[in-house]
């Protein structure tokens, strides 16, 4: 699953590199310790076929909703039944969006214990995940709502957690966004790009979600490499695990 990661470019930086108009109203602000049901940015078309940048709240409700509480469990989607999930294949085949990061956590048992890894580029290129999004309606007003699609982890990222968010290059970026055409075709891992991922250890500081700045960011040394990297035979694609 994504269930923590870190956004920390500005909006206009994020505006340029997608070519999009922001719509953030300056409400934006780097988080290096995103959480479920914060504001994130999110790349969208909108209404009028243009490319805007837009702040959503993490974890999707759908129109039914009868309560902000429910977008806590929705955070993710399975790629494999988005397409058919009362919840999420609407949004899934006409409301899909990119979600910007630098990279996002998991935890992974090693001998010392549960370690948490930064997953990104080795290049620091900006990663964009797989979004859909919806607009809910409560009592004071329209809400901008995501998810983000997972699938199953590839290579030596199994090593660290069995799910990972589905990653679109940027070949990937305008078709993904486009209100028509077969979305599912661009689920598929790009194993060239995916090789450029960094496995890195980091603090355990991440662990509270009150801590947010740089340092959760950085490299720790003299950890262990995760059991499951020792024991998954799959876990096998030449990555950078240190």
């Amino acid at each position: 699953m994504c269930g923590r990661y870190a956004t920390t470019r500005s909006s206009g930086t994020l505006s340029q590199l997608f070519e999009a108009y922001d719509d953030t109203d300056g409400r934006h602000r780097p988080d290096w310790n995103v959480a479920p049901t914060k504001p994130v940015p999110v790349v969208r078309v909108d209404d009028a076929g243009e490319r805007a940048l837009s702040l959503a709240r993490w974890g999707l409700l759908p129109p039914w909703a009868t309560s902000p509480s429910a977008g806590a469990r929705m955070i993710n989607a399975r790629s494999e039944t988005v397409a058919t999930s009362r919840a999420y294949a609407g949004p899934f085949a006409r409301r899909r969006c990119l979600v910007p990061a630098d990279g996002w956590y998991e935890w992974a048992r090693t001998d010392g214990g549960k370690q948490p890894y930064f997953l990104t580029r080795a290049d620091g290129d900006v990663l964009a995940l797989a979004g859909i999004w919806s607009v809910w309606r409560g009592p004071d007003g329209p809400w901008l709502t995501c998810s983000v699609l997972t699938t199953a982890a590839t290579g030596a990222l199994a090593g660290v957690h069995e799910r990972m968010p589905v990653l679109l290059p940027p070949t990937r970026w305008e078709p993904w966004l486009a209100p028509t055409g077969d979305p599912s075709a661009l689920l598929g891992a790009d194993e060239e790009w995916l090789a450029g991922l960094e496995i890195r250890p980091v603090g355990a500081a991440v662990g509270n979600v009150r801590n947010s700045g740089p340092e959760l960011t950085a490299r720790v040394p003299d950890v262990p490499a995760p059991r499951r990297a020792r024991e998954d035979p799959r876990s096998t694609a030449e990555m950078p695990l240190f």
